[in-house]
């Protein structure tokens, strides 16, 4: 099913690394998800998408059915629901995820300066941007060298500009 560049994302970043079994149980659940979201009635076109057994992401391609407040709090209902399920932490947006050679990390924010203090992490370490907003965005601007991204600002006391 294609979608639309300009479909609606939202990337929920786990707080540890997923098993693979766990992967296929989330992701089971967010093909049941997405297939039954709806708003206003309206079937929704979405889907949701597990990456780097780290990262849960849901997308709506809103040329059929635009999401509303009811449809996005159902999904941060259902997102409550896998933490739970799961012992996971979706929601600590201070829990910062960087690739290390093949492998996604992450660490809370203190730990992520520690590494940026003693050169693990540098500018060109590339980072993950939760904040996108839309399928263009997450195709292009969301794994991003840590000098081009957000992340920056937090730390700008810490990084010498090139």
């Amino acid at each position: 099913m294609e979608f639309s560049t300009n479909s609606r994302v939202w990337v929920y970043q786990s707080d540890k690394k997923l098993t693979d079994d766990v992967v296929q149980q989330v992701q089971q659940r967010l093909d049941a998800f997405a297939t039954q979201w709806t708003a206003h009635n309206n079937q929704l076109k979405a889907r949701g998408e597990v990456r780097y057994n780290r990262f849960l992401i849901l997308i709506i391609d809103e040329t059929q059915a635009g999401a509303s407040g009811c449809s996005i709090d159902k999904s941060v209902r259902f997102m409550q629901d896998l933490e739970k399920e799961f012992n996971i932490n979706l929601f600590d947006r201070f829990n910062l995820a960087y690739r290390d050679a093949d492998e996604v990390l992450s660490l809370p924010r203190h730990g992520f300066e520690e590494l940026l203090k003693n050169g693990t992490i540098n500018t060109n370490t590339i980072v993950y941007n939760n904040l996108v907003q839309n399928l263009s965005e997450l195709q292009n601007k969301w794994e991003v060298p840590f000098k081009d991204s957000w992340h920056i600002q937090l730390f700008r006391d810490l990084v010498v500009a090139p």
